[in-house]
């Protein structure tokens, strides 16, 4: 039996996505965000929420857009970094060795290092309360090759991006492929009959 937790942050998991811009001094920055996500197919778009304290806020309205890198489960103590500093204060991509490449689609810089990324305009702001959604259409994503399978689509074992767990704070690794999607539920498509 299911009991009340009560308003709680403890959904999960989430995947630790490092949020690209640049600076009104066009220095590039990186920080940490668990609260993004697809939001749209078409167009194809992703969105993050951050906090109007965040030194990526105000950059990604003054330049209308932004990236998002993934980071493997390898580079935990990176991606936890860039969650921990902030750009006002230091150079976290200098700290950490990192390369910030300019996108040759938006104005927002992508990390080389990082197996995959997207490169995202601004088409919306929502301002929920403490976080505002900033909705970025995809115009681009780049990956590694190492990480696609030959559809040219990524494979999960081969990305294995970092996972947050908010109600342990704690980050995690994927595990085993189960099965296809789209394919296991079939079963119950045979065994239902049409409601009346």
């Amino acid at each position: 039996m299911k009991r009340s937790l009560g308003r709680r942050l403890v959904a999960t998991p989430s995947v630790v996505w490092i949020v690209g811009t640049f600076d009104r001094n066009d220095r590039p920055n990186l920080m940490a965000a668990a609260w993004a996500g697809i939001c749209c197919s078409r167009p194809p778009c992703l969105a993050v929420s951050l906090r109007e304290a965040t030194y990526s806020y105000q950059a990604i309205l003054d330049r209308q857009a932004f990236s998002v890198n993934i980071p493997t489960a390898e580079q935990a103590e990176v991606a936890d970094y860039l969650g921990l500093a902030s750009g006002r204060d230091v150079d976290k991509i200098a700290a950490c060795g990192l390369t910030a490449t300019p996108s040759e689609h938006v104005d927002a810089p992508l990390v080389e290092e990082f197996p995959m990324s997207f490169s995202c305009a601004l088409i919306h702001t929502l301002k929920i309360g403490l976080h505002t959604l900033f909705v970025g259409e995809i115009r681009d994503v780049q990956a590694d090759d190492v990480i696609l399978n030959e559809a040219d689509r990524p494979i999960l074992s081969m990305l294995n991006p970092l996972l947050f767990s908010a109600g342990e704070q704690r980050y995690y690794a994927t595990g085993d492929a189960i099965g296809p999607a789209f394919e296991m539920g079939k079963k119950f498509l045979d065994d239902i009959d049409p409601l009346s």
